[in-house]
């Protein structure tokens, strides 16, 4: 059965943090730090701030919506912000 993940990641020069959901968050996020993905390309170098494990791709969908939202951002400024 195949699993799939909700990652979040966070620019090492910038302020700025990216959601995104996929059957393999190791190879995903090694492409973001390559600068293969478009949108996140001016931000290199990421950290990993969170991988959230799902049996299927509707709830993992859910979730990544979830933190792409208003509520969701805040939640994650919240939680990984240094005070």
């Amino acid at each position: 059965m195949k699993k799939y993940f909700v990652y979040v990641i966070r620019s090492l020069t910038r302020n700025y943090i990216y959601v995104g959901i996929s059957d393999n968050p190791d190879r995903r996020i090694e492409q973001h730090n390559k600068g293969y993905n478009r949108a996140t390309k001016p931000y290199l170098p990421f950290e990993i701030l969170l991988i959230e494990e799902y049996s299927d791709r509707l709830s993992a969908r859910t979730r990544e919506k979830y933190l792409k939202s208003g509520v969701g951002k805040e939640y994650l400024k919240d939680k990984f912000t240094p005070e």
